[in-house]
């Protein structure tokens, strides 16, 4: 990558427009400490070619991408600001007169960093900073929480999504325009409008359902035989997920005639639009559903400073708050108090993150009795290590075996509950009560015991659980709970900008600066 020459047009703004800029806030300071926060070789691999440089330095674009992610703006509202706003053009270093650039420049600078080996090099450079500054220094505690972030299109029914699908196969896959005016007959898929029906004729859409379902299986079955690109590839494989994941044999068929309906409820891990295949329906509640992903963050709750953040997908086992945290947690090195409700409760991750030397500040689940208002699992005398289980009649039974995909051990007691005078309390079951025990039952059992009757316990948790709950309204405030991109991989990236852009705030309000090449938390004092 070439060198910047450092020219500028017009005079340079923080030189002569210096008392302009309110001191102690991030235009300031990016405008004093940009070229030290980001150097010109922190971006060398994304430019590797020695011939030329690239149109703007990736350092005027990494403190704009940085503005733009604190205040929540577009691309074009950021070129505005660059154009018009003499905080933007001293903090970035352009010059008085400099019309900055083209707002496409924006998305491929962001192209070009999600794509890196290090696409959260931004929030790697401000973390460095807060290592630098000992401001972490002594604080040993970490509050987890998750977000749903709203996806950037919209939700798609099932009759778009397969109209939708069918048109991105016949365009990307080379002689799919052959294949489709043969076997497609359900739309006219150059008619960018929905098809012409009487949309509340039950029967009708029904028909409609069946024939488009008809017209993306007999276009994947017949598309010819060759190699095909990531972008064909990809739109075949999205065809056949949402031929298949709204939909089951029509209620008298055999399911070989090819008859279809609507699904009766809503697939599992569903694709909710073709626009964005990674966005998934979310649920935070029982009754709250928002489509979208989730972000995981770890935060030190004294600081407000965010430790570590992913994005994920909303659905699937390995997206789940409990196993996102371990990772968030991986870059510590040393036993800290942990702090989150339920989700960072599971048995397994407890188990780890004990055996790591952590102490445990999280809420366990509660147990849901088998009989509203009657005995919960923590009523049972169970006894994992004699491998016997007694009820609160006092009824001793023996635990069976490990068993199953979870390991799970169980108690039966069967003809022991007839004629128990605590039945009604216990269980609705014909069969009698049978309990089910899950692998670190002690675990949970203890931690459910010390959450409901320590007040050490319950004090720390009311005091460093809160604290995360703010770090989410920050992240998620100015409209920003709304993402502006397609996909995990650049929402990811966007996600940890922002992170990097609300701690360098939060550190400069808690008085950072630079002396020589040392960053330090000078307090004001008042």
């Amino acid at each position: 990558m070439g060198e910047w020459a450092g020219e500028t047009v017009g005079p340079d703004v923080w030189e002569t427009c210096r008392e302009l800029i309110p001191a102690g806030g991030v235009f300031a300071f990016l405008a004093e400490h940009r070229g030290a926060l980001f150097p010109a070789e922190m971006f060398a691999d994304m430019y590797p070619s020695a011939n030329g440089r690239p149109s703007m330095p990736p350092q005027i674009l990494a403190a704009a991408i940085t503005l733009q992610a604190l205040h929540g703006l577009s691309d074009f509202e950021t070129v505005q600001e660059l154009r018009c706003d003499l905080r933007w053009k001293a903090a970035c270093g352009l010059g008085l007169h400099d019309m900055a650039f083209d707002p496409s420049l924006l998305a491929y600078f962001r192209r070009r960093l999600s794509r890196s080996a290090r696409p959260n090099r931004v929030f790697e450079a401000v973390r460095e900073v807060v290592k630098a500054t000992g401001v972490l220094k002594g604080k040993h505690r970490r509050a987890l929480d998750s977000t749903v972030l709203d996806d950037a299109v919209a939700t798609q029914d099932t009759v778009t999504q397969l109209i939708a699908a069918v048109r991105a196969v016949i365009r990307e896959v080379p002689g799919a325009d052959q294949v489709a005016a043969v076997q497609c007959t359900a739309h006219d898929y150059t008619d960018p409008g929905k098809p012409r029906i009487a949309w509340n004729d039950e029967q009708a859409r029904a028909c409609l359902v069946d024939a488009l379902v008809g017209d993306a299986l007999r276009l994947l079955g017949h598309l010819p035989e060759q190699q095909l690109g990531e972008k064909a590839a990809n739109a075949v494989g999205l065809l056949a997920l949402v031929a298949g994941q709204d939909v089951e044999p029509a209620g008298d068929s055999d399911g070989r005639d090819g008859r279809w309906r609507i699904t009766r409820g809503t697939a599992y891990d569903r694709t909710v639009s073709t626009v964005d295949s990674e966005s998934r329906h979310i649920h935070k509640t029982r009754t709250h559903r928002q489509d979208g992903y989730k972000a995981h963050l770890a935060v030190e709750p004294e600081t407000g400073l965010y430790t570590a953040v992913a994005l994920t997908p909303g659905a699937g086992p390995e997206h789940h708050e409990a196993k996102v945290g371990l990772d968030l947690l991986a870059d510590e090195d040393t036993a800290l108090d942990l702090f989150g409700d339920t989700a960072y409760s599971a048995s397994d991750v407890r188990h780890t993150l004990q055996q790591q030397g952590h102490r445990l500040f999280l809420k366990p689940a509660p147990l849901r009795p088998a009989v509203p208002g009657g005995f919960t699992l923590d009523d049972f005398a169970i006894d994992t290590t004699t491998a016997t289980v007694t009820c609160p009649a006092g009824h001793t039974v023996p635990l069976s075996e490990p068993g199953g995909q979870h390991q799970q051990r169980k108690a039966t007691f069967k003809d022991l509950c007839s004629g128990c005078p605590l039945r009604e309390r216990c269980t609705k079951a014909r069969a009698g009560r049978i309990l089910t025990i899950r692998p670190h039952h002690d675990l949970q059992a203890a931690a459910r015991d010390q959450a409901a009757t320590d007040p050490d316990w319950q004090a720390h948790y009311r005091r460093w659980r809160p604290p995360v709950e703010r770090a989410v309204a920050w992240l998620i405030q100015h409209g920003n709970r709304r993402l502006r991109y397609r996909g995990t991989i650049a929402n990811n990236t966007w996600l940890h900008t922002r992170a990097a852009a609300l701690n360098l705030r939060r550190l400069i309000n808690l008085g950072l600066t630079r002396t020589g090449s040392t960053w330090t938390i000078n307090p004001a004092t008042a």
